[in-house]
């Protein structure tokens, strides 16, 4: 898949030639001269209003922005997205005129919503927030032809059906996860990633950057953290880790593509890769060894040392200075090392010093064991036949005020393994298909949550059998789009049925962006 596109230096003349060889050569494929069905977007807009003329991009359309540098820089973006595979120079100008507008200062659209006109005379996208533009143009991305995808000069017709699309989310934290400690993936892979999750209009990159496998990000205060905890992996691989300026750079990107990064430090669990670099953190003062295998549950910070928690200051203070997103993740999960005592007392002391660095806490929804702090998010992973006990203490955090991250296993876990037969992944949650990781409702699922303490939803992809690209690919498409259309669509147009349609319209976007994908059977794919 492409990373950021830099726009081509042809000249006009080279430009309109390839594209009319191209035109000239072959005939457009049957796919490619039908009109996209305006509605047949994912995820689903929350209104479609087709009707009228279809808009054709040619080598005359200009990409017309307003006076602001956000939109001038999505309309940058969008040219990016179109020039290679139209041929057409698609100026961007801040003139007047038709073509394709876009347009911040509506005031009725929210932080992300937008709005699409589309008709003969051009496309208009307008939002009141930078955001909402950007997600309009996703929009706009998949109402072309999917050959727009490509990266050599494709034959079109470029048409965008008629009609209009009002469209804002429904919830405000819409999420993938990425582990990098089990399996370290390089600047460059993650923002493949970032291109992938900006597409379906996911709002959130949360990092797994520390587990007992690897630590991924330089703490200068404490630099052993990466140079021998960071240097190992799953499988005994050389691992690898970010210095600050390459954590920057994916902050940065991610941004671009209106996702704040959400970096994630477990503890007091999952710490042996901090154990083993620092001998001080332990409680017997042995540092253990490098681990590179897959259990759990066996490695835990020392609670009753005030070492401990001059070094969870210094990680938070370095991690939340380069961080200017408003979450930091704190882990809590699995410490089933740490008495339950020590473990209150534990978070009892680290959320304040998040808060004194100037995040929110976001943890594991173990955190409802111990007492959240004020306005912190509880991220739950629970499967359907979780204990009615642990349910309910996570419900009773909701409703005294703890908003609550949907990640259920079983559903939307995109590491577990579509049917036994899956090379990849793992099975521990289930076996979870298409169609179970989409049919069901965030804002019903937790008996006893309030409908406002579900802030959103989240796909976590853990990478103990996770080590390519294309193994991201393979695990996250299909399931990841219908993740992200729940916490993007209104509840009233969920519905298994339509949305298998809608899914399979992706396969030649994602074919063209070469993003590999289980062909789940329960999908009407395109055939040849």
């Amino acid at each position: 898949m492409r990373q950021h596109r830099t726009p081509r230096l042809l000249s006009t003349l080279l430009l309109v030639a390839a594209a009319s060889i191209s035109v000239a050569g072959a005939a457009p494929p049957a796919a490619d001269r039908a009109v996209t069905p305006l509605g047949q977007v994912v995820p689903a807009p929350a209104s479609v209003d087709a009707g009228g003329s279809a808009y054709r991009i040619t080598g005359d359309t200009r990409i017309r922005v307003d006076g602001s540098g956000e939109a001038r820089k999505v309309g940058e973006y969008l040219a990016d997205v179109l020039r290679p595979s139209t041929g057409y120079r698609l100026p961007v100008t801040s003139s007047h005129g038709g073509g394709i507008q876009l347009r911040i200062g509506a005031k009725d659209l929210g932080a992300e919503g937008y709005r699409l006109d589309s008709g003969r005379s051009g496309i208009t996208i307008t939002a009141a927030k930078p955001a909402g533009l950007f997600h309009g143009v996703q929009t706009l991305r998949q109402l072309l032809p999917a050959s727009v995808e490509k990266n050599s000069v494709q034959p079109g017709p470029w048409l965008v059906a008629g009609g209009t699309i009002e469209d804002s989310p429904r919830y405000g934290y819409r999420g993938a996860m990425l582990d990098v400690s089990r399996h370290f993936f390089t600047v460059d892979q993650v923002k493949r990633y970032i291109d992938e999750l900006a597409l379906y209009k996911v709002n959130k990159l949360h990092l797994h950057l520390s587990d007992d496998q690897g630590w991924r990000i330089a703490i200068d205060s404490w630099p052993r953290l990466t140079t021998y905890g960071g240097s190992t992996q799953v499988g005994g691989g050389q691992g690898g880790y970010y210095t600050k300026a390459q954590y920057k750079d994916i902050v940065r990107y991610a941004s671009s593509r209106y996702l704040e990064v959400v970096p994630e430090i477990d503890m007091p669990g999952h710490t042996n890769a901090a154990l083993a670099s620092y001998a001080e953190l332990n409680c017997d003062g042995v540092a253990p060894p490098l681990y590179t295998g897959t259990d759990v549950g066996f490695s835990s910070l020392c609670v009753s040392k005030d070492i401990t928690y001059d070094f969870v200051d210094d990680v938070i203070r370095e991690l939340a200075a380069i961080t200017p997103g408003k979450y930091l993740h704190i882990g809590g999960d699995e410490a089933h090392s740490t008495p339950h005592a020590d473990y209150v007392a534990f978070m009892d002391r680290v959320q304040p010093i998040v808060a004194k660095y100037g995040k929110t806490v976001v943890g594991w929804h173990q955190l409802t064991g111990a007492t959240p702090a004020k306005g912190a998010l509880a991220q739950y992973w629970g499967l359907d036949d979780t204990s009615a006990a642990e349910k309910e203490q996570v419900a009773k955090a909701a409703q005294g005020g703890t908003g609550l991250v949907l990640s259920p296993a079983d559903r939307v876990y995109l590491d577990m393994k579509y049917t036994a037969d899956t090379p990849l992944g793992q099975d521990w949650a289930g076996l979870v298909e298409v169609q179970r990781s989409y049919d069901w409702d965030p804002g019903n699922y937790l008996p006893g949550a309030p409908g406002s303490a579900i802030k959103g939803v989240e796909a976590p992809l853990w990478t103990e059998t996770i080590v390519t690209s294309a193994d991201i690919d393979y695990m996250a498409f299909p399931r990841l789009p219908g993740v992200a259309e729940l916490g993007w669509s209104p509840a009233a147009t969920h519905d298994w049925d339509a949305y298998k349609v809608r899914l399979a319209a992706q396969a030649p976007r994602w074919d063209a962006l070469g993003i590999g994908y289980y062909k789940s059977p329960q999908v009407p794919w395109p055939t040849a």
